[in-house]
């Protein structure tokens, strides 16, 4: 059965998504399990750092998409599950202590999110990051060009996000998408150790990352601006890619 599982490594806080039939892919279910892991976090002082990872080696194929169908109200049921999808990863964002995201294998579409979501990144060598929604005839949603757009800048947003261009781990890093790349089989050890350091002291750590983030922003417009500004055309994309009308 899909979980969200939360387990306490000293003052670290270890979140892993398990969806093992479709890659981890992010259903409402699993993204409300997500908030809940967050909010349980947020209220645990003594935490001061998480990591975000998958489960089996990979970290998210996106979002498990077996409940798109054509007739699906887009306008009701489907907005509201997109809306669920959304809040999984903005939860995420919204920690009140730092995040380092350990990405190993495919992170696609939402999963791109998820990781672009987090504070940190660090990265198997051979990871494949993709956002795949072009490929698929999907506008990418979720606030994809804001959240990448404040690591990688303009030309690689636009490679990435319009151009549908793939990267490994190691031009991740290139890009300024993740902060380093290592062996697969080190990367959630590295992200452990890393978020062991800001969670040495988890009041200065919640004061610290509360800092950065404002002062860093996303630069352009707000990520909540830009989740409304792009739900839309989103959904418009879904109904017709899935046929069911304009």
């Amino acid at each position: 059965m899909p979980e969200v599982m939360l387990e306490r490594r000293d003052a670290v806080a270890l979140l892993t998504i398990e969806n093992r039939e479709v890659r981890n892919g992010l259903t409402p279910e699993l993204c409300e399990q997500l908030v809940a892991a967050c909010d349980e976090i947020d209220a645990d002082d003594a935490i001061g750092a998480a990591v975000v990872r998958g489960a089996d080696g990979t970290f998210c194929s996106g979002a498990d998409t077996r409940r798109w169908r054509p007739d699906v109200d887009w306008a009701g049921d489907g907005f509201e599950l997109i809306s669920t999808i959304y809040g999984g990863f903005a939860r995420v964002g919204r920690l009140q202590v730092p995040t380092v995201a350990a990405v190993r294998g495919a992170a696609v579409g939402a999963g791109l999110n998820l990781l672009l979501a987090c504070d940190l990144r660090v990265v198997a060598e051979d990871a494949r990051l993709r956002a795949g929604f072009a490929r698929v005839g999907l506008h990418p949603g979720g606030g994809f060009f804001t959240l990448l757009g404040r690591l990688a800048g303009r030309e690689a947003t636009a490679a990435i996000g319009l151009f549908d261009q793939p990267l490994d781990g190691a031009a991740a890093v290139t890009r300024g998408i993740a902060w380093e790349a290592v062996p697969d089989g080190e990367v959630e050890s590295r992200a452990l150790e890393l978020a062991a350091i800001a969670a040495r002291d988890p009041l200065l750590a919640r004061r610290s990352v509360k800092s950065m983030r404002q002062e860093l922003g996303p630069p352009a417009i707000g990520w909540d601006a830009a989740i409304e500004l792009e739900r839309g055309t989103q959904i418009w994309s879904m109904r017709r890619r899935l046929g069911a009308g304009s």
